[in-house]
């Protein structure tokens, strides 16, 4: 059976959402249309991509693109319409584009696309376009690169092999469902998370007024190993009280199984409320017994954790359209639509060891 959001709360904008679809389905419209809307529909139930893909005879990719269309452009982006035109650029256009480029001190792609659909009515059909206008503005993207150097690469991949030999001992455990593994991490987004990465001068430091860099909103973010499902919560902060509040609403999706838990040393998956709460749950009981255990990964390893690449994914769509989303609010019902209970399949979700359910 697949899993559905019947027992929770909807939000404002997922009712709206909801109720909004529901009435476009209903509305008969093009066969193409009505796909889009149903694997939309299907998506918010929280029914897996997996199912939704052999119903509707789609693919992942395309539950995806729609999603994200719906999410920025809502019912109008489901529907058959002109993509727009593939023609050239005048040479005097590219040179009032150059200009235009040149006169801003940050600014993203999807901008530059929104400018000359609507100023030229044009839509180039590959981004290199896009990217060599850039170029010739002398625009470039760039990052700034961050390197820890207390990390010990021989104690990464001694944690490493010690995550896969765990594993696999429980492997049959974990396959039939009775032991449940979560790898974990924390996002916290805050309101400039919108304009993080962007197109800048070249050697020229890139500074962006931000006016609510105070809003801000912690999720938590936990991976099923075996099924790849993300389960995402919200909370004020990050701290032991909500981590403890998060693992017993993990636990509750499979109440008679044990859990093991995989998440980096951070003082709040330790101490205080966490350690209390670990000592009670397991008292009494051999190590093999515990209903939940916790391993960490090696110190200053990001990349050992699948969990970071969904939160850059996501981020990276906020970015990407950040500039439509025009609160807050908005921001975090974006993040929400396009992770919250979502199936996925990537390298880093095997690079512990492959794990196939002998459930249905």
């Amino acid at each position: 059976m697949s899993p559905n959001k019947s027992s929770e709360k909807f939000g404002e904008h997922e009712v709206q959402a909801l109720l909004e679809l529901e009435s476009f389905i209903a509305s008969n419209p093009d066969p193409r249309e009505l796909k889009r809307a149903v694997a939309v529909r299907m998506l918010m139930e929280g029914i897996w991509r997996e199912t939704i893909q052999t119903i509707l005879g789609v693919s992942s990719p395309f539950i995806s693109k729609w999603k994200i269309n719906y999410a920025l452009q809502g019912i109008e982006g489901l529907r058959l319409k002109h993509q727009g035109s593939q023609g050239q650029l005048k040479p005097e256009e590219r040179e009032e584009i150059i200009q235009w480029l040149t006169n801003q001190n940050h600014w993203d792609l999807s901008a530059l696309e929104n400018y000359i659909a609507e100023r030229y009515q044009i839509e180039f059909q590959s981004k290199t376009s896009y990217y060599q206008l850039f170029k010739s503005a002398g625009i470039s993207w760039k990052k700034s690169q961050k390197k820890n150097p207390k990390r010990d690469e021989e104690l990464v991949k001694k944690k490493h092999e010690e995550i896969c030999k765990n594993l696999e001992e429980h492997r049959e455990a974990i396959e039939s469902g009775t032991l449940v593994v979560y790898l974990i991490d924390e996002c916290h987004l805050l309101w400039g998370d919108v304009c993080g990465y962007l197109w800048g001068k070249r050697n020229e430091r890139i500074e962006i007024p931000l006016v609510n860099e105070r809003e801000k909103q912690t999720y938590y973010g936990a991976i099923n190993l075996l099924r790849k499902q993300l389960v995402l919560r919200e909370y004020a902060s990050a701290n032991s009280e909500n981590t403890v509040a998060f693992l017993k609403d993990l636990q509750s999706l499979n109440p008679a199984a044990r859990h093991l838990i995989i998440w980096d040393g951070a003082s709040y998956h330790r101490y205080k409320e966490m350690k209390a709460y670990l000592e009670e749950i397991n008292l009494g009981k051999e190590k093999d017994e515990w209903p939940l255990t916790c391993i960490l990964f090696a110190p200053t390893a990001p990349e050992q954790n699948p969990v970071e690449d969904i939160w850059l994914n996501a981020k990276t769509g906020l970015r990407k359209f950040g500039k439509r989303l025009s609160s807050f609010s908005l921001v975090k019902w974006f993040f929400n639509f396009t992770i919250q209970e979502q199936s996925f399949d990537f390298p880093k979700l095997h690079k512990f060891g492959n794990f196939e359910p002998t459930f249905s």
